[in-house]
């Protein structure tokens, strides 16, 4: 776990929505934070870097560089960007690199491979996903692969949605959502959120391009379902997706071998008997595996699910993030606190984490945040 020396603080960052507050976007760029490890209290924060609309962040394997899209759809005359950033281990200053464009328009997820040779990104806008090099200087090149959506957008409203839901799915076009290498590092997926697939891709670690997988270049979801973020288990044989508008999380099974998703199970990311609307957020998995966690928003909860012994889920309560709008949560590297990132009401809440059942219980720490949208640990 990294820490400021001086404190024995986790540092953290948090990108933000910036530069139109009449559009409830008041951040301006990426924060530091310290972090209590014992208490879940954050303290000392401040602006690291300023950039625009940096939603969504990611560290390189070597914990040197940080990077993060720009959510924007004019950089270089037209599209997105990407900016690079050096990170100052001891005092978590970020020290500017380089932009490039993102090879599509409002970038909306950035990861990188097991290497840390390649970055890959998902444009929201048009649904096109590109493969970036990653120097040796941390900086980045341009797009050297980019996969443009071909086929048609999905169903106007969610099928298999819960009872009165009024949610749509953003499915007039195709929209990238994720895009994330195996924890083998041998194949890449990625969610469209507008196509209601998640697509399958085998990358040439020498020359970065993206060639579907033969075997089952992608699967699909119900019709109007919005898949937007998965999560891998541990164990690299299951993965978990959310379902935006259908708020739903889908459990497949992942043979490695080939990079095929079999489909097992599909249960509402919101409690028994839940009526109304709501877009589901951001997927992860707790310390111990056992158990997954699920953002709503406009229910403006995090609902807990037990995973069985077959990965199959079972809801086991949730808990309200005490702020609006989820975008995303992280948990610290501990593994004893979760972080909310209510984008609506400007502020991140702080919960720890059941070691007995995985339920999440507030700490009362609430963080005043503008416009948080994406936090992680430099651990």
């Amino acid at each position: 776990m990294e820490t400021n020396s001086s404190h024995g603080q986790v540092l953290a960052y948090l990108g933000t929505y910036t530069g139109a507050p009449s559009e409830h976007q008041n951040g301006e760029g990426i924060y530091c934070f310290e972090v209590n490890p014992r208490t879940g209290a954050f303290s000392n924060r401040r602006l690291a870097a300023s950039t625009p609309n940096p939603s969504w962040l990611a560290l390189h394997p070597s914990r040197r560089f940080l990077y993060a899209v720009n959510e924007i759809e004019n950089y270089a005359g037209g599209g997105g960007s990407v900016s690079a950033f050096a990170v100052d281990r001891a005092t978590g200053d970020l020290r500017p690199l380089n932009t490039v464009a993102s090879g599509g328009a409002s970038p909306a997820h950035i990861s990188l491979d097991a290497t840390g040779q390649w970055a890959f990104v998902a444009n929201y806008v048009g649904g096109a996903v590109a493969v970036l090099p990653v120097h040796d200087d941390g900086s980045l090149g341009d797009a050297v692969c980019v996969r443009n959506a071909a086929s048609a957008a999905g169903g106007a409203h969610a099928a298999g949605a819960d009872s009165g839901s009024a949610a749509s799915g953003a499915h007039s076009e195709p929209h990238a959502h994720m895009i994330q290498a195996d924890p083998d590092n041998r194949f890449v997926l990625a969610t469209d959120l507008g196509r209601d697939r998640i697509f399958s891709y085998q990358p040439d670690h020498e020359t970065g391009q993206l060639t579907p997988v033969a075997a089952q270049p992608f699967v699909s979801l119900p019709p109007g379902a919005g898949p937007r973020h998965f999560v891998f288990h541990p164990n690299r044989r299951w993965l978990y997706c959310l379902q935006e508008a259908a708020s739903t999380v889908a459990f497949f099974r992942y043979d490695s071998s080939q990079g095929t998703l079999r489909l097992e199970q599909t249960i509402s990311a919101l409690p028994p008997g839940f009526t109304g609307a709501n877009f589901a957020s951001h997927v992860a998995l707790g310390p111990s595996g056992r158990v997954l966690y699920a953002a709503n928003r406009l229910h403006d909860a995090i609902s807990a699910f037990a995973i069985g012994p077959d990965g199959r889920l079972a809801f086991l309560g949730e808990s309200p993030t005490m702020g609006g709008y989820p975008r995303s949560f992280a948990i610290e590297p501990s593994g004893r606190f979760l972080f909310a990132c209510n984008q609506h009401t400007d502020n991140i809440t702080c919960f720890r984490i059941s070691p007995d059942d995985g339920l999440l219980h507030f700490t009362g720490h609430s963080i005043p945040a503008p416009t948080p949208a994406c936090l992680i640990f430099l651990a």
